[in-house]
């Protein structure tokens, strides 16, 4: 199977480049990807009128950047970020991401830019050549969305809640400033963020042929469009970032809505738990202990501050930081949640 690769500048520095693979729906035979380079290539560049389009390949499967793979279970793989907030170091790559393969293959979650989209589906060409046939969005963050236009690229459908449109329109142009900052503009060269094909927002079932996937559309939570994906097969819960090891949780949605799910595991049967970020849990207690007395002490530390009459600027420079140990990037992003929490819990 053989993929075309084309060099990649920005217009605006053209000493910025980077090699952008851009997949086929279907396997291609070095010459087929050959005759139909430049055309890909021209509709790429339509679409990214920030690049310019250089020199080009073909190349085999095995001569592309993949990402590691670890298979979990029989035909269920993650890929583990580092559970860092973004930075040039780890170039976005801080979430967990999973595939999981039947007669077909499905993605949980592509990864943080166009670059780990494209090691994630190179991983996944080394494993099978099976069809991609969907992408799912646990929620709306760039570091789990970012990659999903490869995929569609590879035909794959996205799937995601029914809130996560309307919330990725509202903050694209934001994150289209902040996320090159955070992570480097070499790094995102290239991405683009894509909507979902279908939306849900009841409970449903996909079935890949020998495997089963069922989604779970969340309330209000860690955002408002939140969603799981169960494995049966295994007994595999993927919770995109409504459960967090290590890096410390962000909060977009409701408080009181994450403590209320996290007291009510979604899935009992559930034998391994993989997290938006940090190791996969063996036991709902061991996934989400910290992550639940983390948010605890946030709710009532802010409460108390509340009834005390603190200002909420205030509030913000000392609830839950007696929770440090054990988070990456805790300050900035607790304060940032001292301040949802203190707007949400002051109307109570």
């Amino acid at each position: 199977m053989f993929h075309l690769v084309v060099t990649a500048c920005l217009l605006a520095d053209p000493a910025l480049c980077a090699k952008r693979v851009l997949p086929a729906p279907e396997p291609l035979t070095e010459a087929a990807c050959e005759e139909g380079a430049k055309a890909r290539i021209a509709g790429w560049i339509a679409l990214h009128p920030d690049l310019q389009a250089g020199d080009w390949t073909c190349l085999p499967t095995e001569a592309l950047p993949a990402l590691s793979l670890t298979e979990i279970a029989p035909g269920v793989l993650v890929h583990l970020g580092d559970p860092q907030p973004l930075s040039p170091d780890n170039g976005g790559d801080i979430a967990n991401l999973g595939v999981v393969i039947g007669d077909s293959v499905a993605v949980i979650d592509p990864g943080g830019s166009r670059a780990i989209g494209e090691g994630l589906y190179a991983a996944i060409r080394r494993i099978t050549n099976k069809p991609i046939r969907q992408v799912i969005l646990t929620h709306m963050h760039p570091d789990h969305i970012y990659g999903a236009e490869v995929f569609a690229e590879a035909g794959a459908k996205i799937i995601a809640h029914h809130n996560l449109t309307s919330g990725v329109e509202r903050r694209q142009e934001v994150w289209a400033e902040s996320i090159p900052r955070q992570a480097g503009a070499l790094a995102m060269l290239g991405t683009r963020a894509v909507l979902p094909d279908r939306t849900i927002s009841v409970p449903e079932a996909i079935d890949l042929g020998g495997a089963t996937l069922r989604l779970q559309p969340v309330a209000t939570a860690h955002t408002d469009n939140d969603l799981t994906v169960f494995h049966p097969e295994s007994g595999t819960l993927f919770t995109g970032d409504l459960v967090f090891q290590g890096l410390t949780p962000s909060l977009d949605g409701s408080l009181t809505g994450w403590l209320d799910w996290l007291s009510n595991p979604p899935e009992r049967a559930a034998r391994q738990i993989v997290p938006g970020h940090g190791p996969i849990g063996r036991t709902w207690n061991d996934a989400t202990a910290p992550l639940r007395a983390y948010l605890t002490a946030l709710a009532d530390q802010t409460r108390a501050a509340i009834r005390a009459g603190e200002a909420m600027s205030e509030a913000a420079a000392h609830v839950a930081a007696d929770q440090r140990d054990g988070w990456a990037g805790f300050d900035e992003i607790n304060a940032r949640n001292a301040i949802a929490a203190f707007k949400e819990l002051e109307w109570e």
